[in-house]
């Protein structure tokens, strides 16, 4: 093991108590290999929404300014939500991809030597990093980090929403950010399964790319018809649970009026509703704003907070199925496209920040650690 990197140049986020927050990149020391680590050089490591609560705070950085080899923003709303960060240089990056270059001397690491990998760690954006096999996942042969670094938050997000809804009871769902990555994962996972589907997206460009991809059933939230559309998708799929990535204003609501709606379509009259349990999910935040409910959703739905982490500690034995059939799928299922890539030097400019900051559909962005 001669040779081998004791540094690494890497991404840091450190916010003031004054507002600021600040990218920038910094040396940091590596630590000696355990018996069961291994040594990463990674490849490629995707921003996803999740990461940019770290780097930025949500921030979508209009007045973003540049600085020696950072940028900084400034942020007011939720600042006191954060003051146990505050003045800490915090890593970044959920997840990666990369090629194993060292091992300790343990069975399950030594394994992984020359080995292409998915990884999680929370501190992706670096040229290398030393984890723990547990934290790995081999790819087939062929695989590259490319392909291999989104592995983990969309895959295992999408898998986790469908088994959410068969764990509960229910047989299809609702998604409202269909056109994302994310939504293109679940199409794809739906079609195979047959499970029934309504996709929500905000423009016609967006329904019309879901469709030249089989899917079924599209609701373009800015057509006029949208009210009408939601009820014949539901109507037609069954669908009785929903995962939302938007967060706040009316979506939910909106969501829960239309299951009820449907659920109610020839029963008598009830002032209780129609005794359908209907259920959203909210697993993002891209609307901070309070979540508006309607009257008209009866009494046997819920709303709540969906995380991936706390689901997957709650299945078991089961998240190996789910990470097997990532790996097997990876390239197909579970592929990621990228609308921008960026190094390390070019994700501290104002320019490039601005855009991967922006979220928009076929803008996904992914670090390239080595340029």
């Amino acid at each position: 093991m001669t040779d081998l990197p004791t540094s690494t140049r890497a991404l840091v986020s450190t916010l003031t108590a004054e507002g600021t927050i600040t990218l920038a990149i910094t040396e940091q020391p590596l630590r000696e290999l355990g018996p069961g680590d291994v040594l990463v050089k990674v490849g490629a490591a995707p921003i996803n929404p999740s990461d940019l609560g770290m780097m930025f705070a949500g921030s979508r950085l209009a007045e973003a300014t540049a600085g020696d080899g950072s940028v900084s923003t400034t942020i007011t709303a939720g600042l006191d939500s954060m003051a146990a960060r505050f003045d800490q240089a915090m890593p970044c990056g959920n997840e990666g991809g990369g090629t194993v270059i060292a091992t300790g001397s343990d069975a399950e690491a030594t394994a992984l030597d020359g080995a292409v990998v998915g990884f999680i760690s929370g501190d992706s954006y670096a040229e290398y990093r030393v984890l723990h096999h547990s934290q790995c996942l081999a790819m087939p042969e062929g695989t590259t980090p490319e392909q291999a670094c989104a592995w983990f938050v969309n895959p295992l997000t999408a898998l986790g929403m469908t088994e959410t809804m068969r764990r509960e009871g229910h047989t299809a769902l609702v998604h409202t950010v269909g056109a994302s990555n994310l939504g293109q994962m679940l199409n794809r996972i739906c079609l195979d399964d047959g499970i029934g589907l309504v996709n929500l997206v905000r423009r016609p460009e967006q329904a019309e790319l879901l469709r030249a991809q089989g899917a079924e059933h599209v609701v373009d939230t800015s057509a006029d018809t949208f009210d009408d559309d939601l009820v014949a998708a539901l109507t037609a799929t069954g669908a009785t649970i929903a995962f939302d990535a938007i967060g706040g204003g009316e979506q939910a609501g909106t969501l829960l009026a239309a299951m009820e709606k449907v659920a109610s379509a020839g029963q008598e009259f009830s002032r209780y509703g129609s005794g359908q349990n209907t259920q959203v999910y909210v697993y993002g935040r891209l609307d901070p704003s309070p979540i508006v409910m309607h009257q008209r959703v009866g009494f046997a739905w819920s709303i709540g907070g969906w995380l991936l982490t706390p689901f997957l500690q709650s299945i078991g034995d089961d998240v190996q199925r789910l990470r097997e059939r990532v790996a097997a799928e990876i390239t197909t299922t579970f592929a990621s496209d990228y609308g921008l890539r960026v190094s390390l030097d070019d994700a501290v400019t104002v320019e490039h920040a601005q855009r991967y900051a922006a979220i928009k559909t076929g803008e996904k962005a992914v670090v390239l650690p080595h340029g």
